[in-house]
């Protein structure tokens, strides 16, 4: 069995050890994936584009019909708390980049589908080391490959119930692949984990905004940033053609940031001398990226 880690986590206003950390087995969360949750990146301690995290998960809570538990004063206290006491335990490896998981749901009741009244919600949060892309990864690209979005129709609620992208994730992962790219009747919606980006003769192209696509945080942080450097940005539906034929692809995420994709379902990404290779406006981005995580950041 794996060892759980004794980092500190929050669990319904008390902290404890998270491999002592327990809920009750009629959780809603636990019956019927019934929450939300909300991941929150943090550089050298400080939280990346807060306000836009919690501004989502406020949208997703009032999607489900669960008020917000707490204030914006009190979900920092809380995130900073836990940042704090995992920098103590000398568990940063030096880079102090992490992250925070939110999750609530709507809390302990008999098992019924219909919504109760009247029930407190479970607040959960815990924080951990990222997991950043490697150096490698960033140099030569990943690989991803294509599949049908079998997944439910609610994409734009960040939601517990993750079954369908964990079963895209693991056709990736079977493969040797960073990602699954997904297609709705014939046009990108998004990846099992992350967002994903079109490049088309030096413009960037992604999904608009629907209820089969999460709104990323990156979603308008990469059009401030196309606007910072000078590239066209446009969201518009995307076919499957547009995506195999790109000059280049890119995945966003809170971990991956900004990544290239050069390889897609085993034939490389791109045309001439880029062929396979990352390209000059994941280049651009990336270096724009880091640049914004040093001034909007709490």
């Amino acid at each position: 069995m794996q060892t759980l880690p004794d980092t500190l986590c929050y669990l319904n206003g008390e902290y404890g050890p998270l491999r002592d950390t327990k809920v009750s087995v009629l959780d809603r969360g636990f019956i019927f994936g019934d929450g939300i949750y909300e991941v929150v990146p943090a550089y050298e301690g400080k939280l990346f584009r807060f306000d836009e995290h919690l501004a989502r998960l406020n949208r997703s809570l009032t999607k489900l019909r669960i008020a917000n538990p707490h204030t914006r004063e009190e979900w920092l206290e809380r995130c900073h708390t836990l940042l704090a006491a995992l920098a103590a335990k000398g568990a940063n490896g030096g880079d102090g980049d992490q992250l925070i998981y939110i999750q609530i749901t709507r809390g302990v009741a008999l098992r019924d589908h219909v919504m109760p009244a009247n029930v407190a919600p479970t607040v959960f949060m815990m924080c951990s080391l990222m997991k950043p892309a490697t150096p490698e990864q960033r140099h030569a690209g990943v690989a991803c490959i294509t599949a049908r979005d079998f997944r439910w129709e609610r994409g734009d609620i960040k939601s517990i119930s993750l079954l369908g992208n964990v079963l895209a994730r693991q056709m990736s992962a079977d493969k040797g692949a960073t990602e699954t790219i997904m297609f709705r009747d014939g046009f990108l919606t998004e990846a099992a984990a992350s967002n994903v980006w079109v490049v088309h003769e030096g413009a960037l192209l992604g999904p608009p905004k629907s209820e089969h696509v999460l709104e990323g945080i990156r979603y308008e942080l990469i059009r401030e940033l196309c606007e910072e450097v000078g590239i066209a940005h446009n969201l518009r539906p995307i076919a499957e053609a547009d995506v195999l034929s790109a000059d280049e692809l890119l995945l966003s995420s809170a971990t991956k940031e900004i990544l290239p994709v050069t390889s897609l379902d085993g034939e490389p990404v791109g045309h001439g001398a880029l062929h396979g290779k990352p390209g000059p406006v994941y280049a651009r981005l990336f270096e724009a990226y880091q640049r914004a995580k040093a001034t909007q950041s709490i």
